[in-house]
């Protein structure tokens, strides 16, 4: 018997089929889920470090330079050689050396006795004595001749009496005129003997004069020497001042290592002259080593002394270990490769641990811990992109997390990061999985495939 659908029937029968195609073509037709790397947000050891190249120097390092002028001598030494402080290292010749000493001691002695000659042009304590002597004499003649001119005034004084009591007596007739005319010549004898008086003591003080000056001739001729004394005194200081630096420099013909090591580079191994401060050898401890790092002063800013320094790509396949020491308080300018200036500081750091298999002027990569914390919610950086923030103005941070096979964008907080990881303060749980280098194709929503 054969079957007979009814026109409803095959209404719904044609109905069904109509939505079964559609939903078979919808499902041909829809887009394919979108391929995407992921990774799951975890909590691990999260660290910020400054990365930058360093070079390794000797901490304690000597330069040995030529104290003074000379003729160096051959230098024995290589480098490598281990050596004790004190020990000769070098020599320069000391014979022009001793020769200009004794010649210097010569000139001193010579002018030394130069400068005794000088006495033997002064007068005598003898010549002194006696023109003091002659002043006394001629004082005494000068008392004595002023002693005689008051003899003459009163002998004279005397005789103008008797004149003119003659005088008188003869008008009266009580005496001859002999009498008178006698007693006249005795006032005139005495008035010449004291005009003689008088003549006398002019020469005796005359005398008295001369013998003053010429002590005080004498008395000057005794410091006009001085001048002599004086430059021959200049001239011995400055000889003597000469001969303490040449016998200084003698002595400084013997070139001590000033502390134990080893001969790390010889500048000037033959015998030539060289000049005072030429650089001979250098010397330090290969063991004690430093680490010099220079990085951008922006950079620097956020090293600490007693911060950690993890140092790869040495030679070996371990890390070593060092502590930053000292953050050097002047930058430099510094050329990079694409010709851009930059401001950069040393960092210094000293090694940890003995027997580090590095050498005086290696270079390293190191990486400066400026930030470190255990058990940090953290995400790889490459997930991150920017977006419009919807707490503030500023643009902020954003990833797509995988809900359901779709892509679905959150904002996040991000706290300290570094190339790799970034620090989630908000917007992510852990085992989260966001998408990583997100593309312009992935929007929220978006089916994705992993």
């Amino acid at each position: 018997m054969k079957f007979k659908f009814t026109p409803t029937v095959k209404r719904i029968l044609y109905l069904l089929a109509g939505l079964a195609i559609a939903i078979l073509l919808a499902l041909v037709l829809r887009p394919a889920p979108l391929l995407v790397t992921v990774a799951a947000v975890e909590r691990d050891t999260l660290a910020v470090t400054v990365t930058e190249e360093g070079r390794t120097r000797v901490q304690s390092r000597y330069v040995v330079a030529a104290p003074v002028d000379g003729r160096l001598l051959r230098i024995d030494l290589d480098a490598g050689d281990t050596i004790d402080a004190g020990q000769l290292v070098a020599r320069i010749d000391p014979l022009p050396l001793t020769s200009e000493v004794q010649s210097a001691q010569a000139q001193l002695q010579e002018l030394e006795a130069q400068r005794r000659g000088v006495d033997t042009q002064r007068p005598k304590t003898e010549a002194l004595q006696q023109a003091e002597a002659r002043i006394r004499a001629a004082q005494a003649a000068q008392q004595q001749a002023e002693a005689r001119i008051q003899q003459a005034e009163a002998a004279l004084a005397q005789a103008e009496r008797d004149r003119q009591r003659a005088e008188t007596l003869q008008s009266e007739g009580a005496i001859s005129q002999q009498a008178r005319e006698d007693a006249a010549l005795q006032a005139t004898t005495r008035a010449r003997e004291l005009d003689v008086a008088r003549r006398e003591a002019q020469a005796a003080a005359a005398e008295v004069a001369a013998a003053q000056d010429a002590l005080a001739i004498l008395q000057a001729e005794q410091s006009d020497p001085d001048y002599l004394e004086d430059a021959f005194t200049a001239q011995i200081a400055s000889l003597e001042a000469q001969l303490v630096r040449l016998a200084d420099d003698a002595a400084r013909t013997d070139i001590n290592a000033p502390g134990s090591g080893a001969v790390l580079e010889i500048m000037e191994e033959s015998a030539r002259f060289v000049a005072a401060g030429t650089p001979l050898m250098e010397i330090g401890n290969p063991d004690a080593l430093e680490l010099v790092i220079d990085v951008l002063s922006t950079d620097a800013v956020q090293v600490e002394e007693g911060d950690r320094v993890w140092i790869t790509q040495w030679g070996g396949d371990e890390t070593l270990y060092a502590t930053v020491s000292t953050i050097e308080p002047s930058a430099f300018t510094e050329v990079s490769a694409l010709g851009v200036e930059e401001q950069r500081v040393n960092i210094i750091a000293t090694l940890e641990g003995n027997g580090v298999p590095l050498g005086d002027g290696y270079r390293v990569e190191s990486q400066i811990v400026v930030w470190q914390e255990e058990d940090v919610l953290q995400v790889p950086v490459s997930a991150l992109l920017r977006c419009d923030s919807e707490q503030s103005d500023a643009p902020g941070w954003c990833v797509f997390v995988v809900e359901d096979g779709q892509a679905q964008q959150r904002e996040v907080a991000i706290g300290q990061r570094n190339p790799s990881q970034a620090q989630v303060l908000d917007g992510l749980s852990e085992d989260d999985t966001v998408i990583l280098h997100p593309t312009e194709q992935i929007e929220s929503g978006k089916r994705v495939r992993f």
